[in-house]
């Protein structure tokens, strides 16, 4: 799975942004898409995760702020981005995998998103 992040930017600390990441792959409605963060000096950490059937998961710094969608008609996967802080600063990465692999395999180039505060 070929992978294309992109809407990163520059936003200032309560501003919103979307992030998309375009998917080609034939089984997109049943490939569990997720978006991963990595800040500076630090892991990449899981952001949120949706699977084909939309249910979705995240992780608690960003509940409540955050929202991960998906589009199968157009094999495309969202992150609506609101109320950001300066601690969102990150390089968002997209991931993929099918519901019979256990790790996200399929990685996109990732897109920068940095919050000014």
């Amino acid at each position: 799975v070929q992978l294309q992040a992109s809407g990163g930017g520059l936003v200032q600390a309560g501003g919103s942004l979307r992030l998309s990441c375009a998917a080609s792959t034939s089984i997109f409605s049943i490939t569990i898409m997720a978006w991963y963060c990595q800040a500076p000096e630090k892991q990449r950490e899981l952001v949120a995760t949706i699977t084909g059937g939309g249910s979705t998961n995240y992780a608690e710094p960003v509940k409540g702020r955050f929202t991960i969608s998906r589009d199968n008609a157009k094999n495309t996967v969202y992150l609506q981005m609101n109320s950001l802080k300066p601690e969102d600063t990150a390089v968002y990465y997209c991931a993929a995998r099918n519901p019979f692999q256990t790790d996200f395999g399929s990685w996109g180039q990732g897109t920068q998103v940095t919050v000014s505060s």
